[in-house]
């Protein structure tokens, strides 16, 4: 992605973040991070994040998507010894469509088909202070609804640089070109 592109979805998350009541300090400013998965195409495949804390023990997290913007189909596995990361998704601001392992459970999903791989389609709906707990080693994806979308997670320590992705094409880090 671009400086410009990075800069766009920054300035796209705070305002996200601002609807949602969520206040952050100048440093977490700083800190946001923009992922597109190597795909050059962050608006629709992607997401923004905040990590304020991750221990050896626990993690939290603020996320943002964009309205239709999706976080690929990823699980997480055991890292160094330590089982795959649980992780609980509290809905801030929005709606959230998130597909999860189990028995599909409706005719029509509410999620655009994002251009990559998926396989679960078991469809959970997270709205302002809904939630939900993703197992370690369970395979999920999701995307925000009409409005986009703003995300607590609190979970396990994160070691999201180790998750497994269904498409294999696609890579963890953000990265800017200059």
């Amino acid at each position: 992605m671009t400086k410009k592109e990075y800069d766009e979805q920054v300035k796209l998350s705070l305002e996200y973040y601002e609807k949602a009541g969520i206040v952050l300090t100048e440093k977490e400013k700083q800190s946001i991070e923009v992922i597109d998965f190597n795909k050059g195409k962050v608006k629709e495949f992607g997401l923004q994040l905040l990590v304020y804390v991750n221990t050896e023990r626990v993690c939290a997290k603020e996320m943002v998507l964009t309205p239709g913007q999706t976080c690929a189909e990823h699980w997480h596995v055991p890292t160094n010894g330590q089982e795959g990361k649980e992780e609980t998704f509290r809905c801030r601001y929005g709606e959230v469509y998130l597909y999860v392992e189990g028995e599909k459970n409706t005719d029509k999903i509410k999620a655009k088909l994002p251009e990559s791989d998926v396989s679960v389609f078991h469809e959970v709906i997270l709205k302002p202070g809904e939630q939900y707990t993703i197992m370690p080693e369970v395979k999920h994806w999701f995307q925000g609804g009409p409005n986009g979308a703003v995300i607590s997670e609190f979970s396990t320590r994160s070691t999201d640089e180790t998750d497994v992705f269904t498409d294999k094409s696609l890579i963890r880090e953000g990265r800017i070109e200059e």
